[in-house]
């Protein structure tokens, strides 16, 4: 049964470990929040007027975070401000998404593609990479709803929400991305552009992920109320039940051995903005993050 961590929230995303605090972001009340492994001692580490995200950090600690609405990269400088660290507006066909910072500090952004909220028709959307100087490159193209992502073995892997997939590249020495490839497939690509008929399509919608030490990810099914661990080629190989929406998860906890899930009854803006039934749960597994 999962533990609660923090509760009544508008809808978390993107958890992080890190300095043995998990780090969350909250869409609707525009902050970047962090805690001990039980919850305790909540601080705002952030405020994000445009709607924070995804999360990561540079190789001199700054914080990077997504700001979703206005298509930019934003970075926290010692003293606490926030400049803006890349601007994707060139690039962003809807609102941006999830983001991974490898440990020379190239993060790579994933965005809607089209506005999911208003029902508009499915499109695909290009994954990003900002470099450590701010620098933008279009690292990917042609992927539905690019979400979560993990370094896994030399390759990024990431999670097409609207695909039934999760793909993977090679990562040359410079951060780009050689061909993609299936690197867990749990059904037929989509087909059609309208929203419910994608969504009815969808075995499993990978959201939020993170690596585990053996290789494998775990992975927020958006439409399953569950989290899912998958390897390569094999798929589904464990599975933790959470009894509402699960949107993305993380490894931590003093022995990485931590599962914090990002918790939520639904995904739909109108339903979560002025409500607080976001939670971040937690449940023990066996093998330790990446």
């Amino acid at each position: 049964m999962p533990t609660v961590v923090l509760e009544k929230y508008s809808f978390l995303e993107s958890p992080r470990w890190r300095d043995g605090r998990i780090w969350v972001s909250d869409f609707y009340t525009h902050r970047v929040l962090s805690a001990r492994e039980d919850g305790s001692d909540v601080r705002v580490e952030a405020e994000v007027e445009g709607q924070p995200s995804g999360l990561g950090w540079l190789p001199d600690g700054r914080l990077l975070v997504v700001s979703m609405r206005d298509h930019r990269v934003l970075r926290r400088e010692p003293d606490g401000s926030l400049a803006t660290h890349a601007d994707l507006s060139a690039h962003a066909t809807g609102l941006l998404n999830d983001m991974l910072v490898d440990l020379d500090g190239r993060a790579y952004v994933g965005n809607f593609g089209f506005d999911l909220m208003t029902g508009a028709p499915v499109r695909t959307a290009s994954l990003v990479r900002v470099d450590p100087d701010g620098t933008v490159t279009v690292a990917a193209t042609d992927l539905s709803f690019p979400n979560g992502s993990a370094m896994v073995n030399g390759e990024l892997v990431v999670a097409e929400t609207l695909g039934n997939r999760i793909s993977a590249f090679p990562v040359d020495f410079d951060g780009s991305l050689g061909a993609r490839r299936d690197w867990a497939r749990f059904g037929e690509h989509p087909a059609g552009t309208e929203v419910p008929d994608v969504l009815g399509a969808l075995v499993v919608a990978p959201d939020g992920m993170c690596a585990d030490a053996e290789g494998a990810v775990w992975a927020a099914d958006a439409l399953g109320n569950r989290a899912v661990r998958v390897r390569p080629q094999a798929g589904i190989v464990d599975t933790v039940e959470a009894g509402t929406g699960v949107y993305a998860c993380a490894l931590g906890g003093d022995d990485g051995r931590t599962l914090f899930l990002c918790t939520a009854p639904g995904f739909a803006e109108h339903e979560r903005r002025d409500t607080r039934e976001a939670a971040l749960v937690s449940v023990r597994v066996d093998v330790p993050g990446a």
